[in-house]
């Protein structure tokens, strides 16, 4: 495996996640050491986000402090405040007119179909639930699966959920991906226990299952959650490379390529998929446009790597009617 197939492998990122298994959410923050340049591509037909147009490459703001992931569809959004706060408390953030701002951006799922209580009172919890992520936040957070964002996440097939990988480039730049998986569609091939992205795996990081022998068209029919229930996969790649936010804007649209190669199908009218590229400048690119090729695809492979770990180490929520894991139909 690459190091700790990991976001966390990259220096200056934390990592922090919140649970709630009786409210079936949460949230998850990833917090930069140091002000971090970053980008975000949107090509779901439904997405929810806070702060992502002064991720355009054309805008002022160059750098951000955090990048939040939630459940909660729009009731989510609130997790930015949570991470905001706790960034004041420490200091971080812009200081514009005497003011100290943290810049968090964010993008949230739709996750209120799935049994938990969410009767919750007059303000949801995600506020507090993203000032507990964010506290939580350290180095080297290498937990996966029914947790943080990803804690309520589903897909048409079985549970999803939060995963991540890591990998190395020819030029020696790490890329690293995490992924909340909620997907409108499946990461799986048709009833079988076969991944899309198994022709990325690294060893056995998702059940080393490989490709079904053969496929049927029963394999490759379409197959949704059940109506009106919106999906989403959402997540964010990071790199030690030096990056201007135009070259992130172009990380992120590749990354998308590793999200429709793990899910079936992708960018759909009722996903919200939405990926965003930092980076932490601890590398500066020698051959720009040829290192940022080889950084593309690998943010491609590993964000759908990260998709396979997710739904492979999910677990249903203890909820009645709950939808199994890939592990309660397949084993470990």
């Amino acid at each position: 495996m690459p190091l700790g197939n990991h976001i966390a492998d990259l220096d200056g990122l934390l990592i922090g996640h919140a649970t709630d298994l009786d409210l079936g959410s949460g949230v998850t923050a990833v917090i930069f050491a140091e002000p971090a340049v970053v980008s975000v591509a949107v090509l779901g037909g439904a997405p929810g986000g806070r702060e992502l147009g002064l991720l355009a490459p054309e805008m002022t703001i160059e750098r951000v402090d955090a990048v939040v992931l939630a459940g909660g569809s729009a009731f989510g959004l609130d997790a930015a405040a949570g991470v905001q706060a706790a960034l004041r408390e420490d200091g971080r953030g812009l200081k514009v007119a005497g003011a100290t701002v943290p810049l968090v951006p964010a993008a949230i799922l739709f996750d209120l179909a799935n049994g938990g209580s969410k009767e919750w009172g007059r303000f949801p919890p995600y506020r507090d639930l993203g000032h507990a992520a964010a506290r939580a936040a350290r180095a080297a957070a290498g937990e996966l699966g029914s947790i943080g964002a990803g804690t309520g996440a589903s897909t048409a097939t079985v549970k999803g959920g939060i995963g991540s990988a890591s990998a190395r480039t020819p030029s020696g730049h790490l890329v690293g991906a995490i992924a909340a998986v909620n997907a409108l569609g499946t990461a799986t091939i048709g009833d079988g226990p076969h991944f899309w992205a198994a022709p990325f795996e690294v060893g056995a990081e998702f059940g080393g299952r490989g490709w079904p022998a053969r496929f049927t068209p029963a394999d490759t029919a379409l197959r949704l959650k059940s109506r009106p229930q919106p999906g989403t996969t959402i997540g964010l790649v990071a790199t030690d490379a030096t990056l201007s936010k135009a070259q992130a804007k172009r990380l992120a649209i590749m990354a998308h390529d590793g999200l429709a190669r793990a899910v079936l199908p992708a960018h759909a009218p009722g996903d919200g998929d939405t990926i965003f590229a930092a980076a932490t400048g601890r590398r500066p690119l020698r051959e720009p446009v040829a290192e940022l090729t080889e950084l593309g695809h690998a943010a491609a492979a590993v964000f759908a790597r990260a998709i396979g770990r997710a739904v492979f180490c999910a677990a249903a929520l203890p909820h009645k009617g709950a939808q199994p894991a890939w592990r309660d139909r397949f084993g470990a």
